[in-house]
């Protein structure tokens, strides 16, 4: 039986951007005080459309080197500069760790402040 350490592997490993906006996706959503993603489209056509949540988070592509930029909605209350850093990180970690591909900048936008409604306010007490 071969050792299975001794095999190279031959050919090229693609990681589309829309993996890597997903990955990215995934990190920043799991982040304490973020509501979500900020739909952001070109045109009303592409709103209900899967592009409207990718065109959420760009990501540029050169030399193997990504630059991620996300926007998001987060709840009233939170610190905004703190759950920033803590998406930069959290983003750039994941795609870094799932992928191998290195990311230079995450470029996070507020777009929107979501608020609590009375009922959710209720529950967390």
């Amino acid at each position: 039986m071969e050792n299975l350490q001794s095999v190279k592997m031959q050919g090229t490993l693609r990681i589309s951007q829309e993996v890597i906006a997903t990955i990215a996706s995934c990190a920043a959503t799991e982040v304490a005080g973020v509501a979500g993603l900020a739909v952001h489209t070109a045109n009303i056509k592409n709103l209900f459309t899967k592009n409207a949540v990718n065109k959420s988070i760009v990501v540029t592509l050169s030399d193997d080197v990504a630059v991620i930029d996300i926007r998001l909605n987060l709840y009233s209350g939170t610190r905004i500069p703190a759950v920033s850093e803590e998406v930069q990180r959290a983003v750039k970690e994941a795609v870094q760790n799932m992928t191998g591909i290195t990311v230079s900048k995450v470029n996070v936008y507020i777009c929107d402040i979501t608020f609590a409604s009375l009922q959710e306010e209720k529950a967390q007490e």
